[in-house]
């Protein structure tokens, strides 16, 4: 059974809490929203700039980055894909890729957007970390 008493309470709770999570969620929205825009022009030139030297090349057919590693084995291509992976899942930004024993091509864009944004960066620069550790 309901009681009226028990729904006020409940009411003011459910307010409070909505509160105070307003601000977080704004501000993760916030950074979202702008991980998922186009760079602007100056952005993007200078953020070529410093991929290009690391082996990412821009796709001519369209607006993404692409990357080719290779590996000394498959286990080693494999547990970069994985590692990979993980951080995709935080990031909820997920690589289009193509594993073939030891090489592992990788287009970063940002289908959104529909072309590169600051999340492929940040996805870019972490690919570059991890392959570097391997």
């Amino acid at each position: 059974m309901f009681t009226p008493g028990i729904n006020s309470v409940l009411s003011r709770r459910v307010s409070r809490l909505g509160s105070l999570l307003l601000p977080v969620v704004s501000r993760y929205a916030s950074k979202m929203t702008s991980d998922f825009q186009l760079l602007s022009p100056g952005d993007r030139e200078q953020q070529l700039v410093e991929l290009s030297a690391t082996g990412w090349m821009e796709v001519e057919e369209r607006d993404a980055i692409y990357k080719e590693l290779h590996f000394k084995t498959f286990n080693q291509a494999f547990g970069f894909m994985t590692r990979v992976a993980l951080q995709a899942e935080k990031m909820n930004h997920h690589p289009e890729w193509f594993n073939v024993y030891n090489k592992v091509q990788i287009t970063l864009t940002t289908h959104a957007c529909q072309g590169l944004s600051a999340r492929d960066v940040k996805m870019a620069r972490f690919i570059d970390k991890t392959a570097l550790a391997m």
